[in-house]
């Protein structure tokens, strides 16, 4: 009988497969749901809460027997975590084509997911979940750490907080320690600064000191505040963790007058079954759920309520303060907070230019299961990109060494950075030509977040606050996966409702693996070239300047600019 176990993802270069794509595939499916990567991989969740790999040990079991026996020109297509069926294709397509989580609109919503779900017919895939590229907490770290760092730029040029455009003599308040949440402290320490993270569960605390993502744990709110003061005077980066419920925690912090410069928040808020209500004890707090959903559901929303009202004050009194995209401030405004949205969301505050230049997350993982393949391929990145040339190139260099002295492995060895368009390219094809040489001991998977510039419909985040009030037209991740299937991309998955909740995204995902063939740089090449080149497009159609002198200057057609009438 299937059912839970320990899942680790093979190593070295044994294939277990007919080839490396769908060797790929299988070993990302199975570190997707290591221990030392899953959140709680006995129930397949990944992160977010409830973010699966696959819907049940029952599917888990037939897609992993499908990928073993794929063949190169086949296609196995999966629905929300089951696989369906097997298609003859051809060797340029993907191996995977994976739909999590799509709903039709009327139907788009927690209450008809839930009821689908338990009736065995869905999964909630999240971003990077149910599409196999999850790399652990430094998938979301790096991210998270040019976003801090825009916000220390931001209150360098206004004359507040960051010391020399870093967060040096700051001290930011956030929530949330869970997979995605994890990435905040070791982002603001990266930035120079001081953060208070709050979390319910003692856990998701200790797993961060665990993994050096999180410096110390606080023995109560007074013991934190003293060590972020302590900190902050010194101007010495620290991260703390401190045990609480968050909306019980800020209105107090809020009404003594805590010292805080920034404030934030990363716990579970898409899903209010996934955020814990003032008055409920958290080991209380599953069985609840399950019992009463929609009373757990309003209380939730209205703790959520809280929380954001102290955001707000937090605001008013002079913080810099932003969403940093779970729909919490959606989620308070449902119970009745008219100022939910006082305070914006991180990607239109601080993000947007970067997407304008087909700028965004660029991930890869070492099948090898070697940390040398990484070492490699970190000082290949810094001979590809030198560092004299831009600032970005300069900024570049500086994560991918703080990444490489101070991020912990989870699972498969893997690093992330940001590039943009006309440089995941490059960077993709210089990997494949390692694994081609056997500088690397096996193949390398290439992806990406969900969380990109031109393959997300995301109006509470990607796309909150468009130019030309486009926020919510969903048709452009459906292109975007469209043309990574065209490209060549390994595998290629569309989901809805990922990092914000049921009913307020459509995403895409791809990932294209660096098998060391010629083939497999001919993908790269079209792959990393169209998929970043999605953003571009997307930004020049909703009218942003920096976005045309791109498309101008790197010759990305657009036909509505071409012609008499442009």
């Amino acid at each position: 009988m299937s059912g839970p176990r320990p899942v680790r993802a093979s190593r070295g270069t044994a294939l277990s497969t007919l080839g490396w794509q769908q060797e790929a595939a299988l070993r990302m499916l199975q570190n997707n749901l290591d221990p030392e990567v899953a959140e709680h991989p006995d129930k397949l969740v990944v992160y977010g809460g409830t973010g699966k790999a696959a819907r049940d040990w029952r599917s888990y079991d037939a897609m992993v027997r499908t990928l073993q026996t794929l063949k190169q020109d086949e296609t196995m297509l999966v629905q929300s975590g089951r696989p369906v069926g097997v298609m003859q294709t051809h060797e340029w397509a993907p191996r995977v084509l994976l739909a999590n989580s799509n709903l039709v609109g009327d139907w788009a919503n927690w209450e008809e997911f839930r009821r689908l779900e338990n009736l065995g017919l869905t999964m909630y895939g999240q971003m990077t979940a149910g599409s196999w590229i999850y790399i652990g907490t430094q998938g979301i770290l790096q991210g998270t750490y040019e976003t801090f760092a825009a916000v220390a730029a931001k209150l360098h040029s206004i004359g507040k907080g960051g010391v020399g455009g870093t967060l040096a003599g700051t001290i930011t308040l956030t929530a949330g320690l869970g997979g995605m949440g994890g990435a905040q402290p070791l982002a603001v320490t990266m930035n120079d600064g001081v953060a208070i993270c709050i979390d319910v569960d003692p856990r998701a605390i200790d797993r961060r000191i665990e993994h050096r993502f999180l410096d110390v744990k606080a023995d109560n709110l007074r013991h934190a505040l003293q060590l972020a003061v302590e900190a902050r005077d010194a101007r010495k980066p620290l991260s703390i963790g401190l045990l609480g419920n968050a909306a019980d925690l800020l209105p107090q912090m809020l009404a003594e007058g805590a010292p805080i410069d920034i404030v934030t928040d990363q716990t579970s808020a898409h899903d209010p079954l996934a955020y814990l209500p003032v008055g409920v004890d958290f080991d209380d707090m599953a069985s609840y759920a399950a019992k009463d959903p929609a009373g757990f559901t309003t209380r939730a929303r209205e703790s959520m309520a809280t929380h954001v009202e102290a955001m707000v004050g937090f605001m008013d009194a002079g913080a810099e303060v932003f969403d940093y995209g779970n729909s919490i401030r959606g989620e308070a405004q449902l119970a009745g907070y008219d100022r939910a949205f006082a305070f914006p969301g991180f990607v239109p505050a601080y993000i947007r230019p970067l997407f304008c230049e087909g700028k965004g997350p660029f991930r890869w993982a070492a099948l090898s299961g070697e940390a040398s393949d990484i070492h490699k391929t970190d000082k290949a990145m810094l001979e590809l990109f030198p560092e004299a040339d831009s600032p970005q190139n300069a900024s570049l260099h500086r994560w991918i060494k703080m990444a490489g002295e101070r991020v912990h492995f989870q699972g498969l060895p893997a690093r992330i950075c940001w590039l943009g368009y006309g440089e995941r390219d490059r960077a993709g094809e210089r990997f494949n030509d390692m694994v081609a040489s056997g500088e690397l001991a096996a193949p390398l998977v290439i992806g990406r977040d969900h969380l990109d510039c031109g393959s997300v419909a995301s109006p509470y985040r990607e796309t909150e606050a468009m130019l030309d009030g486009s926020d919510a037209i969903a048709d452009w991740p459906l292109l975007n996966a469209m043309v990574n299937v065209a490209s060549g991309a390994s595998w290629v998955s569309i989901h809805h409702g990922g990092g914000v909740g049921m009913g307020r995204s459509i995403h895409a995902g791809q990932v294209t693996v660096a098998d060391g063939t010629p083939l497999a740089g001919e993908k790269i090449r079209r792959v990393l070239t169209n998929d970043p080149g999605m953003g571009v497009i997307r930004h020049v159609d909703a009218g942003y300047d920096i976005a045309e002198t791109v498309a101008d200057e790197r010759d990305v057609r657009i036909p509505m600019r071409e012609g008499d009438d442009a």
